[in-house]
């Protein structure tokens, strides 16, 4: 056998036997959108760079849409009626924004971000017509195992509640397709980060809330006169809570956060990891505040 075919041989067998023997090299998720690998865009280093590395961040965010759309038409194809169809989706998370405020005399105005109301895309008001679903219409957004990236670093100051669904309400239907915008609070509950995909559906089995448990970071809430029913006003803003999350109420322009510590549900007072609190005869109480349990850590 001459030299330059042995040498050919033994190298291919030697392939096929570490391609047999070793483990296969996992392939990424495709629903995954990694921030930290999107190329910094620089005419430094010369025009043809920049828009190299533009185009190839434009391709990665591209693939993901594709993903998200493949995944979307398949549960369309599937589905064995019209309103299956149309009541869930999987969608691209950006957060929501002061534009998406209603505008001045809407009920949500000026609270885009002390609210549980997200931004939508058409098919989802087209379920609510199809099923004819009560109010409030409440939607789930949960993480999905696989798909959805990494958990998020929490800011200073807040843990990771580790929650892997929350449920609210709507503030309009005019998301593009394939893309959910929730506020902060909600991003937080489920250590989000932008562009990470998370499922969402159309949800009419959350029982009706009959007492819910608050504990305020900050005990300075407490020594408001009237803080009791500053809490149903701001209470007003959310559809539905769910255990664990924290959410915001603001208040002569201070922003207040509490940590939803228990949910009841109604007629029962069943412990429920989520509860309606829109049309609902709610009793809240509170816990002692956050920082006041820091501070007896502290001295002990």
């Amino acid at each position: 056998m001459p030299r330059s075919i042995a040498l050919l041989f033994a190298l291919r067998l030697a392939t096929v036997s570490s391609s047999t023997s070793s483990p296969p090299v996992p392939v990424s998720s495709p629903f995954v959108f990694d921030i930290a690998n999107q190329r910094p865009v620089s005419f430094r280093s010369g025009p043809f760079k920049a828009v190299l590395s533009k185009w190839e961040n434009a391709r990665d965010l591209a693939l993901l849409e594709q993903s998200v759309e493949d995944h979307n038409a398949e549960i369309v194809a599937t589905a064995p009626d019209v309103v299956s169809a149309v009541t869930s989706r999987r969608l691209i998370v950006l957060p929501l924004d002061e534009r998406f405020d209603p505008p001045a005399g809407m009920f949500s105005h000026g609270h885009v971000q002390t609210g549980d109301k997200m931004s939508l895309p058409a098919c989802f008001w087209q379920a609510i017509q199809k099923k004819v679903a009560e109010v409030p219409w409440l939607f789930e957004v949960s993480r999905v195992d696989g798909v959805t990236g990494t958990r998020a670093v929490m800011p200073i100051g807040q843990e990771d509640a580790g929650l892997e669904r929350v449920c609210g309400g709507a503030i309009d239907f005019r998301s593009p397709s394939n893309y959910v915008f929730l506020p902060r609070w909600m991003m937080l509950a489920l250590a989000l980060k932008p562009r990470d995909v998370v499922d969402v559906r159309l949800i009419e089995d959350v029982p009706p809330g009959s007492a819910v448990r608050l504990r305020p970071h900050r005990s300075e809430f407490l020594q408001i006169s009237n803080h009791q029913a500053v809490l149903e006003t701001e209470l007003k803003h959310y559809s539905a809570l769910t255990r664990g999350s924290t959410i915001p109420f603001d208040y002569m322009g201070k922003r207040y956060h509490f940590d939803v510590v228990d949910l009841r549900s109604s007629p029962r007072g069943e412990k429920v990891p989520m509860a309606k609190v829109q049309d609902c005869d709610l009793a809240a109480e509170f816990t002692k505040a956050k920082d006041q349990m820091k501070a007896k850590d502290k001295k002990k």
